[in-house]
């Protein structure tokens, strides 16, 4: 789905935000299998479970690979995350870039970059994400809280 052509109420707004967390007794390299394996990625990335139905997921972990997950909220609105992966180092560093669509309309694309770190016996995971937000979709933060939400159900699993 592209932008209406004969609408002229075209417009984009840019956010970036980083996310750290440190893991004193998990390995960069279970952290970074969490992103790169389906198991680990079907642990933690998803909606509120309660809220909250997978439609569709697709894993593709690779360069040019794919990762698709679809939901439908209780509410009947549909998201759609679907991602392209760019840049992998194995236990290193994964860079994607994904657009998000709500009811079938693209309301962002972004691009996410993982860093994964030794940090004493443990690791450190460094989120950053740079996103366009499109023709009037307003984020004011909410991107950046639903990733930090997505983080913290990643920890909670890591550390479990």
């Amino acid at each position: 789905m592209t932008a209406d052509p004969t609408t002229t109420e075209h417009s984009v707004a840019h956010g970036v935000f980083a996310i750290e967390r440190t893991y004193p007794n998990v390995t960069p390299q279970r952290v970074y299998e969490a992103f790169a394996t389906e198991a680990g990625k079907d642990a933690w990335f998803s909606g509120p479970n309660e809220a909250w139905d997978i439609v569709e997921r697709v894993f593709d972990f690779r360069i040019g690979g794919r990762e698709t997950l679809k939901g439908r909220w209780k509410s009947g609105m549909v998201t759609e995350f679907d991602a392209t992966f760019f840049d992998i180092v194995p236990g290193a560093r994964i860079v994607y870039a994904y657009e998000m669509r709500l009811d079938g309309r693209k309301i962002s694309v972004s691009l996410a970059t993982f860093e994964f770190k030794a940090v004493g016996a443990g690791a450190k995971l460094t989120m950053t994400e740079q996103g366009a937000f499109l023709d009037g979709y307003d984020d004011n933060g909410s991107r950046e809280r639903g990733s930090r939400d997505l983080v913290d159900k990643l920890s909670a699993w890591l550390e479990g």
